[in-house]
C-alpha cells in the first residue's frame, strides 16, 4: 500500500472553520496532520478488518503473549476489563471459573477481589497440571465440572454466597448447556453467568477461530429454558469480544 496523501474531508473543514478565522496558524498545524503521509507498516496494520484482527489475536497473541502479572492468561483483554466492571458492580462473595489452564485468569480475578477487599475464586478444572499460581483467595477444585463430587465441593466453598460464574471449559454445545444448568444455581439475582468463546460459532470452521456446535447454541437454548437469565448485550460495549451474547444476567 502506498503512502498516498490523504485529503482533509469537508466535514473536517466545516468543524474547523471557526478555528481558521480565529487562529489561522493553529488551523494550518492541524491541517498538516491530515496531509502527512502515514507509514506503510501502520497502514497495513490498521487496514485489518475486525474478522482478521480477531483471528490474529487468537492465533498469535492469546496463548503466548497475553499475561497477567507474569502469568499466562488466555483471555481477550477487553473482556477482562468488562469482568472487573462486573465484579465491582456485583461485589460477589465468590467467582467460579470453569476452565483455568495456567491460572493467569484466576490470578487476575483474585487480584480484582483483592482490590474490592472481599471474595474468593473457585477454580474448577478437570486437570490442574498446568495451573501455576498460588493465591490465598484461590481454591482449586480438580475434577469434571459435572461430576457430583465436583459440584458438592464447589457448593461447600460457595456456602450460599452471592456468585459470578465464568465458563471457559469444554466448548462443545452439549457440555456447555449441561454446565449452565448445573452452575446457574450459584448465580444470584443481579449477577452474571458468563459464557466465553461464543465467538467461535460466528466464524467459519477451519479459518483459525471458527468451530461447529460451540457454546453459542447452548446459550440460546439455556435462556429459552431458564427465564431467570437474559442475554445482556450492554456488556459488549467494546464491540470486540470473544463472548458475543455470552453475558447472561440473572434478572429474577
Amino acid at each position: 500500500m502506498t503512502n498516498k496523501v490523504e485529503q482533509a474531508p469537508k466535514s473536517w473543514l466545516g468543524r474547523n472553520s471557526k478555528l481558521l478565522a480565529n487562529d489561522p496558524g493553529l488551523f494550518l498545524k492541524k491541517l498538516t496532520t491530515w496531509l502527512r503521509p502515514m507509514r506503510a507498516d501502520y497502514r497495513r496494520r490498521w487496514a485489518l478488518g475486525l474478522r482478521k484482527w480477531m483471528i490474529r489475536y487468537h492465533e498469535e497473541l492469546l496463548f503466548n503473549k497475553v499475561t497477567w502479572m507474569g502469568s499466562t492468561a488466555r483471555k481477550m483483554v477487553l473482556d477482562a476489563w468488562v469482568y472487573q466492571q462486573i465484579l465491582y458492580d456485583v461485589k460477589p462473595d465468590f467467582v467460579i471459573e470453569i476452565g483455568n489452564a495456567e491460572g493467569g485468569s484466576a490470578k487476575f480475578l483474585a487480584n480484582m477481589l483483592d482490590l474490592l477487599g472481599h471474595g474468593q475464586v473457585i477454580a474448577v478444572d478437570i486437570d490442574h497440571s498446568l495451573f501455576a499460581i498460588e493465591h490465598p483467595r484461590v481454591h482449586k477444585v480438580t475434577g469434571d465440572s459435572l461430576a457430583p463430587e465436583t459440584l458438592q465441593r464447589v457448593a461447600q466453598i460457595a456456602a450460599g454466597g452471592r456468585g459470578v460464574v465464568i465458563h471457559d471449559g469444554d466448548h462443545s454445545r452439549e457440555h456447555v448447556l449441561k454446565d449452565l444448568r448445573a452452575y446457574s444455581q450459584f448465580v444470584a439475582a443481579g449477577s452474571y453467568l458468563i459464557v466465553e468463546d461464543t465467538v467461535i460459532d460466528l466464524f467459519r470452521a477451519g479459518d483459525g477461530l471458527g468451530n461447529v456446535d460451540g457454546p453459542l447454541g447452548a446459550v440460546e437454548q439455556f435462556v429459552r429454558e431458564d427465564p431467570r437469565f437474559q442475554i445482556d448485550t450492554s456488556r459488549e460495549y467494546f464491540l470486540i469480544t470473544f463472548n458475543p451474547r455470552g453475558y447472561l444476567k440473572r434478572v429474577a
